[in-house]
């Protein structure tokens, strides 16, 4: 019994030094110098901007295509299949996880044509909508699609032919 009271008393004893440390300890949180340093964009186009093939009335129209890469038309435009592809304008973007990004669309753009003539392209919304934040890590990357609109005139101002040209799209890192 008195072997007993001993180890009672010497756990009693441990128990009071121990305690507050492993107080102490669960107090202690994990810190860290400082993030990652920025690492600046790096902007690939994956996927060129392009409306297919197309004819317009004697009223003209527009041709949008979204984001998701969908083409619709108001006016007086008739979209054609004719094996032209379409579609929204396609980049991969790298960056550190958690870098805040925004873009900036340039000004419209005319765009010339092969046979004459120049058709107004206007450049739309992105998806991600701007501002957007990277959610991964290189060598990861994430895809962001920009859709447009192209204002298509007369047949006279805007002859059948190829039109084609470049427009800006400036990244911001934040």
């Amino acid at each position: 019994m008195k072997f007993m009271k001993i180890r009672f008393q010497l756990l009693k004893r441990v128990a009071k030094l121990v305690l507050p440390v492993i107080f102490l300890f669960g107090l202690y949180q994990q810190v860290s110098a400082q993030e990652p340093p920025p690492r600046p964009l790096q902007v690939t186009i994956d996927q060129s901007l392009g409306f297919g093939a197309f004819a317009q009335g004697p009223a003209g129209g527009t041709i949008t295509v979204n984001t998701a890469g969908i083409r619709s038309f108001t006016g007086d435009i008739i979209l054609l299949n004719l094996g032209y592809s379409f579609s929204a304008a396609t980049y991969r973007i790298t960056g550190n996880a958690g870098t805040v990004v925004s873009i900036l669309n340039g000004t419209d753009v005319s765009l010339p044509g092969s046979n004459g003539g120049s058709m107004i392209l206007h450049i739309g919304a992105s998806d991600p909508a701007s501002p957007f934040v990277l959610l991964t890590s290189p060598p990861a990357f994430t895809l962001m699609n920009v859709g447009a609109t192209l204002s298509v005139g007369n047949p006279a101002s805007n002859p059948p032919g190829n039109y084609s040209g470049t427009f800006d799209i400036t990244f911001i890192q934040e």
